[in-house]
């Protein structure tokens, strides 16, 4: 008798949640980090430099960060990274109470702590088709509340982080992004997934795996085009939390402002993720991108005006959810256009897209400050962020969006016989739970 697998909830449960301390622990260092250096130093150059310290090792660290999941294992890799990232920032505080901290520890290792966060970001996302598989959600909404608990997760970290660091100052409050890494930790060590485990086909190597990846992603049209998009509007988008804000900030003294504003955004980008599920089925996921990218930038340039602060926490929030939906679809586009077994290496390269111009936008970003002023260098990186949207806008190759996915879903039943009932769109087969036994990996 064929007999039908159960819906699990718990997998997807334990990645998201995983996904959302891990984020809280990152957004609570997004406003930490700069605080703690702007007010050892009063500047914003040394601002920008820490910032741009922790893209570099970004951008080397996730384009081998997929091979090296293909290679170790998604859950493994996950494990592994998480646990170092929460002994790494937890060096900050402590060191700084044990011998004094300068310019030159804060930016080694708040790059040091960057190493480590692109492998358990790629490894947690390429558990994600798995994960909507055992919970027989489709993959498009399981996209959208992925990116919802991201975006949640920094909704809840900078306000947190803002209100630590009146309470305890910025050095202890990195406490509590340590803690988080920990705790993600410990719920990543609970999922089985087929496929979690060591995988079958490994790549050749470190480097030829991540060649690999490379080589699939330039040839495909969509997928390179969308990794050239993000990377040129998350430069210019990087140095506006990393640098421009915390500066306008402290100038007034209010850390609590700066926590609240990036709340606001993380607000918005949860709605905008949430919604981009049910927005794919009524509107063409091309014109979905459009006017998520277009809306964007032209809320960007209202809030470079710097206008009141009311304004600033509106501007914030539409800026969130305007761009809530892209990453969902950049997921889509990837999740239906990759085979399996080379999913963690081209989430690995599109990350670092997303990372590679990123520490030449905080470098700018300082000396634009000081040479022009804040509010003038604010207003010319939120115009280049929409001229960049508006270029982007009219490209045909953003309709492949709408296409069948060239890697379907599995036939029911995989290759085990057994009805494992409806997958989510875009999900390729993953090896058999008896392929990958509790506890390996």
């Amino acid at each position: 008798m064929i007999r039908s697998e159960p819906r699990r909830r718990t997998p997807l449960l334990l990645v998201e949640a995983a996904t959302l301390l891990s984020g809280i622990g990152n957004g609570v260092a997004t406003v930490a980090l700069p605080w703690l250096v702007l007010e050892r130093t009063g500047s914003a150059t040394a601002a920008g430099l820490v910032a741009a310290a922790t893209a570099l090792p970004l951008l080397l660290s996730s384009l081998v960060s997929g091979t090296v999941v293909d290679l170790l294992g998604r859950r493994r890799t996950a494990l592994v990274s998480d646990a170092l990232s929460a002994v790494s920032v937890a060096a900050i505080p402590a060191l700084d109470a044990l011998v004094g901290l300068n310019l030159g520890w804060i930016v080694a290792l708040a790059a040091l702590g960057a190493v480590f966060d692109p492998a358990g970001l790629t490894a947690r996302e390429t558990l994600l088709p798995a994960a909507a598989q055992a919970a027989r959600w489709r993959i498009e909404r399981a996209n959208g509340i992925h990116e919802a608990v991201w975006g949640l997760a920094f909704l809840i970290g900078p306000g947190v982080g803002g209100v630590l660091i009146a309470a305890i100052g910025p050095g202890p409050t990195l406490w509590v992004t340590a803690a988080g890494f920990a705790l993600a930790v410990a719920l990543v060590a609970a999922v089985r997934l087929p496929g979690a485990g060591r995988p079958e086909r490994p790549p050749a190597g470190l480097w030829a795996g991540t060649a690999e990846g490379l080589r699939f992603v330039w040839r495909d049209r969509l997928l390179r085009t969308i990794a050239l998009i993000t990377m040129v509007l998350v430069a210019l988008y990087l140095p506006v939390e990393g640098v421009l804000l915390p500066a306008w900030f402290v100038d007034q003294g209010e850390p609590a402002r700066l926590g609240a504003i990036l709340m606001a955004m993380s607000a918005g980008a949860v709605v905008g993720a949430l919604a981009s599920g049910t927005a794919g089925r009524r509107i063409r996921r091309r014109t979905l991108m459009v006017i998520s990218l277009v809306v964007t930038g032209v809320a960007l340039v209202g809030l470079a005006t710097l206008p009141p602060y009311p304004a600033m926490l509106g501007f914030a929030a539409v800026i969130g959810l305007a761009y809530g939906p892209v990453n969902p679809l950049a997921n889509y586009a990837m999740q239906t256009r990759t085979p399996e077994r080379l999913r963690g290496r081209v989430v690995g390269v599109m990350t670092s897209f997303t990372y590679a111009a990123g520490p030449a936008g905080y470098l700018a970003a300082g000396p634009l400050v000081e040479w022009l002023g804040l509010r003038p260098a604010f207003l010319l990186l939120a115009g280049a962020l929409l001229v960049a949207a508006l270029v982007a806008a009219p490209l045909p190759v953003l309709r492949t969006l709408d296409e069948p996915p060239r890697h379907p879903p599995a036939p029911v039943g995989g290759t085990s016989g057994r009805v494992e009932g409806p997958l989510p769109l875009g999900e390729q087969w993953a090896p058999s739970a008896h392929r990958d036994p509790p506890g390996q990996g």
